[in-house]
């Protein structure tokens, strides 16, 4: 071999060893962290960085179930009462922890990925759009909103920032309503024309005056942050952690509460939408011998309301939806044996009634059954529905998943535009429990108040977001906020 092409061949080697060796450099930079770190191995940059604005209580079992996924940091906590979110606050010490949700986003948002939303319920929008509208992606808890406003403005942004949601309503992503679904699609039933949902809540206090008596705020809770865009009003025992959700100004009542696990199910099978009416009627509380309370600050304590649902490519007529809190229930089906349970052993249940038959389930879609029961192993419908893996523990998993892939590319149980159109109709619903219920003094010079939805059918402009023959209720569609706050 000559010198020149021995020095040719070289030159060769050398660059064939230059470009292999950064081919190959560059391959080991861009190599799945996990496949360095072991089997099961994912790396910190391939895990969704989620912060939670709040960390007790529900924000504590939404934090946990995230973390359970294995690819998901809880990298900040956010709660307005340290004493709940003591216990998050021990058992992820990494993780940064602001009191005002306002301040966490305002110094953290280019550290965080996504948000989790568990507060009360009037406070949910505020914090979810304002998330939205940094690119976060968000996971918030039932009910979607206090307001249909509200429901509403956040369905859109959703589509306008391009985010993945999610709504907490666990049973979504349940095999118990996918299997309601696939009945009901192969016509075991037939057409289905009414619906019962019902529930034993609310359990905590409803129907009762505001507390008179002033509380001392304790030092560990932000009393100011916590109101949020409620009216001012002074602190009260007993109303922080829990039973804020039977005051109209916090919280949404039995509808608010459990209204997103049982009424998702008809929603999903019967492809339910906007309501275009509701009428209801509500238990009444007695202060003194025979006196009526009139207590409007707070829900009912019991109320039956009565929705009617357009018909869709999956009904062949309206659909009317009972709705039952308080611990009424509908009349047990005739096909129902005097031993069986009707609904759960908790006092909720679903009850599906079509042309040629009936079907139901209990929270969450679980436990579905054909009436009578017997039919349960003679029909064989097949598989039709894919499932979620996990079921409703996937529900965390799907969200976590759908975020790590970016916007539109894993399909979701309870994305804003599922969940948008059922927050409404519930918050409808309880348009025509406050309208049933609401009151003003007679203007004809008499003693006593006239009723203005007492026993009223409240008909809804879904494009105007607007009841039509009661304004008195329009004013709960989109609440004022207290002075400071807005909507975006």
């Amino acid at each position: 071999m000559t010198e020149e092409k021995k020095n040719s061949t070289s030159d060769n080697s050398r660059r064939d060893f230059i470009k292999t060796s950064s081919l190959a450099a560059a391959g080991f930079m861009i190599v799945p962290r996990f496949v360095l770190g072991g089997k099961g191995y994912t790396a910190p940059s391939d895990k969704l960085m989620i912060a939670s604005v709040g960390a007790g209580g529900k924000g504590q079992g939404d934090i946990a179930n995230f973390y359970k996924t294995g690819k998901a940091d809880i990298g900040f906590l956010c709660d307005v009462d340290t004493r709940r979110a003591a216990t998050s606050v021990k058992s992820f010490p990494q993780a940064k922890f602001y009191t005002d949700w306002r301040e966490l986003l305002d110094k953290e948002a280019k550290n965080i990925d996504a948000v989790s939303i568990s507060t009360p319920d009037h406070t949910h929008a505020v914090v979810t759009l304002a998330a939205m509208q940094l690119g976060k992606h968000v996971y918030v808890q039932k009910p979607m909103t206090h307001d249909l406003y509200e429901a509403r403005r956040l369905t859109e942004a959703a589509k306008k920032y391009k985010v993945v949601t999610q709504m907490g309503n666990q049973g979504a992503s349940g095999d118990g309503v996918r299997q309601l679904v696939e009945w009901y699609n192969a016509g075991t039933i037939g057409d289905v024309h009414t619906v019962y949902v019902w529930t034993n809540r609310p359990v905590w206090p409803q129907g009762i005056p505001w507390p008179t008596t002033k509380a001392d705020i304790p030092k560990e809770l932000n009393w100011d942050i916590w109101l949020g865009t409620a009216p001012e009003r002074n602190y009260v025992d007993n109303l922080v952690p829990f039973n804020w959700r039977g005051w109209w100004d916090y919280g949404t009542g039995a509808l608010g509460d459990m209204g997103c696990h049982l009424m998702e199910a008809p929603f999903r099978v019967l492809g339910l939408q906007y309501v275009k009416d509701v009428q209801a009627s509500v238990g009444s509380v007695y202060v003194g011998e025979f006196k009526q309370g009139y207590f409007p600050d707070s829900c009912p304590p019991s109320s039956h309301a009565t929705m009617t649902f357009p018909k869709t490519p999956k009904t062949k007529q309206d659909v009317i939806v009972h709705w039952m809190d308080g611990g009424i229930q509908p009349e047990r089906p005739e096909e129902l044996g005097p031993d069986e349970m009707f609904g759960d052993d908790e006092g909720n249940g679903i009850l599906f009634i079509g042309s040629k038959g009936k079907m139901m389930a209990s929270t969450y879609g679980r436990d579905p059954k054909l009436l009578p029961t017997s039919r349960n192993k003679e029909v064989k419908v097949p598989q039709t529905v894919k499932r979620v893996p996990g079921g409703e523990a996937g529900h965390y998993s799907q969200w976590v998943e759908a975020c790590i892939a970016g916007y539109g590319k894993i399909e979701l149980s309870s994305p804003f535009e599922v969940a948008g159109p059922l927050t409404e109709a519930l918050l409808m619903s309880n348009l025509a429990i406050r309208g049933h219920d609401m009151r003003k003094p007679k203007t004809d010079g008499t003693k006593g108040f006239t009723y203005p939805g007492k026993n009223i059918k409240l008909i809804w402009d879904n494009e105007n977001m607007r009841v039509t023959n009661l304004d008195d209720v329009n004013q709960f569609v989109k609440r004022e906020y207290r002075s400071g706050w807005k909507l975006g």
